[in-house]
């Protein structure tokens, strides 16, 4: 099956500087919080729900067409699982091949 052409298909280099600008301003502001008193439990109910939320949105934009944004919200969705296993609020095992916890 032939794919249409639609500018949603197409990663511009408008589209890639949009979320340059929006990674560059959130690293930015970024400031180590020194005074955390982190709820474990709910932290990764959270991040697991993002994912979840993420991953959902990724489905609802290839549905639509606008492959592009399909493509970063799954990224999205992997970053929260991957910050999760990270942080080690999931059990992932050993998996370093879908998780950066090396």
């Amino acid at each position: 099956m032939r794919e249409t052409y639609n500018q949603n298909n197409k990663i511009t280099k408008d589209k890639l500087n949009k979320y340059f600008d929006v990674t560059s301003r959130a690293l930015k502001k970024i400031k180590l919080n020194n005074n955390a008193n982190i709820d474990v439990k709910g932290a990764a109910t959270d991040f697991l729900d993002m994912a979840r939320r993420y991953f959902e949105d990724a489905h609802y934009f290839k549905e639509k067409g606008d492959i592009v944004t399909a493509f970063a919200a799954i990224n999205y969705a992997h970053g929260w699982l991957d910050a999760g296993a990270r942080l080690k609020l999931f059990d992932v095992g050993k998996d370093n091949v879908l998780f950066t916890i090396d």
